[in-house]
């Protein structure tokens, strides 16, 4: 299974998912490949945010060493599922698939729910990391 998590900049929400997700599918032997990516170029090549690397860290995650990218249209072909964070990126990243195929490899991450964009409120990285976490283990739970 390939996994891509997906929100605006790479930089708060998709690399908590990403390293959170990484971390439990190794805990659970699954040979999953995980990835993250933001819809805008604002942050390509940067760590995640510093307030996502400490909510992580503080639960137990190590996501300092990821790098943001920007997603793009060959990522359809790279990965089974692709998990978006919000509806805006969702009809963003929909906008970029040519086909059928394409298109139903994306998903809300929370089904028919946002991840609330941390990044205007410091007080929203640890529940919001503490969301993502149980997402993550009822996504495994579901997929293995």
């Amino acid at each position: 299974m390939k996994i891509l998590m997906v929100c605006l900049g790479n930089i708060c929400r998709s690399p908590l998912a990403e390293g959170i997700m990484r971390h439990l599918a190794e805990k659970h032997n699954l040979n999953w490949e995980i990835a993250s990516a933001g819809t805008g170029n604002w942050h390509v090549g940067q760590a995640p945010d510093h307030r996502s690397i400490a909510a992580a860290k503080a639960i137990g995650y190590d996501i300092s060493k990821q790098r943001a990218q920007q997603f793009n249209h060959g990522m359809f072909s790279q990965y089974d599922l692709i998990l978006v964070m919000d509806r805006n990126n969702l009809k963003d990243v929909k906008s970029l698939a040519r086909t059928e195929a394409e298109e139903k490899k994306i998903k809300l991450f929370l089904d028919n729910d946002e991840v609330t964009d941390p990044y205007w409120d410091n007080a929203l990285f640890a529940p919001v990391c503490k969301q993502v976490e149980a997402r993550c283990l009822a996504i495994i739970k579901q997929l293995s």
